[in-house]
């Protein structure tokens, strides 16, 4: 038996139940993982709000990303890194069900995992990984150019940055000043969010910027793309809005086809990066798996400090 968490219904992560089950054995394509460490994100719990609709099967599971140790083969199927054979350790990502103890899921989204990385931020890299990917793919971020990251030190921000700097790309990053060593430390210039940001982003650019990423949502960061972006379609948001769509800028999400067919397709370059210590997870903590309602909300208060790691 697995301990599994499951949503019974809609709502809030106090619907969330953890319950005991049976995981059945692979078939061809799939493959079973004793779980490590699962990540735990933003997107895990706004997967079973009811503002989602209710036209998804219930329950729901909650996770996408785990790390773990496979513990058995479908016939004649081979991880999406090629190989694998029990005791192997291994990355999961893009799949369903992910705070459990043991998961069987499709072989196409499990890798091998970088012997850099431990489980806890394994398990936390390719979900704001792909995201970070992405947005650098979508305002056509070039290597020489200057990029305003909005909320630069969240764990896509901090994404963003290492990714940018891998391609030769400068970053301005958003953030309070007590965050200011880790933006550094990333490779970008850091600036306090608030009144005047727009007067320092040009100070800090005068050449000016070439794209925003928002990984924010706040107005002060959709006013900034008018004032300091000729062309709104070098602009991205995560967080989309009302007044995001009206000033024309893009919104991506994991849910979306284009979104999940790029994010699937970098998957390996950014296990490849994290191999060779260029594209690091800073993990603030780990909680028990049992615990994942105190580790939600932990994220849930928007100041975790880095990524956050369910332990079964």
């Amino acid at each position: 038996m697995a301990l599994r968490w499951i949503a019974p219904d809609f709502g809030g992560p106090e619907v969330l139940t953890l319950v005991e089950t049976d995981v059945r054995p692979p078939r061809a394509g799939e493959v079973t993982i004793d779980v490590r460490a699962a990540g735990v994100n933003p997107a895990d719990y706004k997967h079973i709000a009811a503002d989602r609709g209710a036209d998804r099967e219930l329950p729901l599971p909650i996770g996408y990303e785990v790390a773990g140790v496979l513990s058995a083969i479908g016939p004649e199927t081979e991880i999406a890194s090629g190989g694998g054979a029990p005791g192997d350790a291994v990355v999961a990502f893009r799949i369903s069900g992910g705070y459990a103890s043991q998961v069987t899921v499709p072989a196409k989204d499990v890798f091998a995992k970088p012997e850099a990385l431990d489980f806890p931020a394994a398990a936390n890299l390719l979900l704001a990984g792909t995201t970070a990917a992405e947005a650098l793919h979508v305002v056509r971020a070039a290597p020489g150019e200057t990029v305003l990251v909005h909320g630069a030190s969240g764990a896509v921000g901090i994404s963003v940055l290492q990714q940018a700097r891998l391609k030769g790309i400068s970053v301005i990053g958003t953030a309070s000043e007590h965050n200011f060593d880790l933006l550094r430390q990333a490779g970008a210039q850091a600036i306090a969010y608030g009144p005047g940001l727009v007067d320092r982003v040009r100070a800090a650019a005068p050449g000016g910027v070439a794209a925003v990423i928002d990984t924010v949502g706040t107005d002060e960061a959709v006013d900034s793309v008018a004032q300091l972006l000729p062309d709104a379609s070098r602009a991205v948001t995560i967080v989309a809005s009302d007044r995001s769509r009206d000033a024309g800028i893009r919104a991506i999400a994991g849910a979306l086809p284009d979104s999940a067919a790029y994010r699937d397709s970098v998957r390996a370059r950014l296990l490849g990066w994290a191999g060779e210590g260029r594209l690091v997870v800073p993990v603030a903590r780990t909680f028990p798996l049992t615990e994942a309602l105190a580790a939600i909300e932990l994220v849930r208060s928007g100041h975790p400090g880095g990524k956050v790691a369910l332990v079964p």
